[in-house]
């Protein structure tokens, strides 16, 4: 049985306070490795969705691990995430409030893929309570990720979509060095 590739992992961050990105980047960073691509903060008004929850004026930042793992990691990395979303949450009416919201995901050459806790008519159940999503895929004729009829409208975007091709292009040269073999994790 052929065993999958590699892959990229990264996380997603959402918050109205920016210094909790350094915060989540260190705690990532000592569980998964060091980064090898980050984005700078990213305005994000594509919706109210998060408004109540993380407050105003909240930013976007992408992380990128270099060390690439296996892709039935990501259950488990999504339930770190969510522990460490409860770290910085804070005392609400009716709860607890996030203040910042982390969502783990992998880049493939092929794929974009999303890890959440809701399940929907286009997610595959992949353990530990996780769903994952197929967010962007690559089209091979305009050399780019393109969306899908679900995608989420920030990912949809140029500035996106040019974001993970630079991950892609990473994945890219790590997985045909001569230091990668394919049956095994790359670093």
């Amino acid at each position: 049985m052929k065993k999958p590739l590699p892959v990229k992992l990264f996380i997603g961050m959402l918050s109205s306070a920016p210094e909790l990105f350094q915060l989540c980047t260190d705690i990532f960073s000592k569980e998964y490795g060091p980064l090898d691509y980050e984005s700078l903060p990213l305005p994000w008004n594509m919706t109210n969705y998060y408004r109540n929850e993380l407050g105003d004026g909240i930013v976007r930042r992408f992380i990128f691990f270099n060390e690439l793992i296996d892709p039935a990691e990501l259950p488990k990395i999504k339930n770190f995430a969510i522990m460490i979303e409860k770290k910085f949450s804070i005392s609400a009416d009716n709860g607890l409030r996030r203040r910042i919201n982390l969502d783990p995901g992998y880049v493939t050459e092929a794929k974009v893929v999303l890890a959440t806790t809701k399940d929907y008519s286009h997610r595959i159940y992949i353990g530990l309570n996780i769903y994952a999503e197929v967010t962007l895929k690559y089209n091979i004729r305009n050399h780019q990720y393109t969306a899908c009829d679900y995608t989420y409208p920030d990912y949809a975007t140029d500035q996106y979509r040019a974001l993970f091709g630079s991950a892609r292009d990473l994945l890219r040269s790590t997985l045909h060095s001569p230091a990668c073999r394919r049956d095994q994790i790359c670093e």
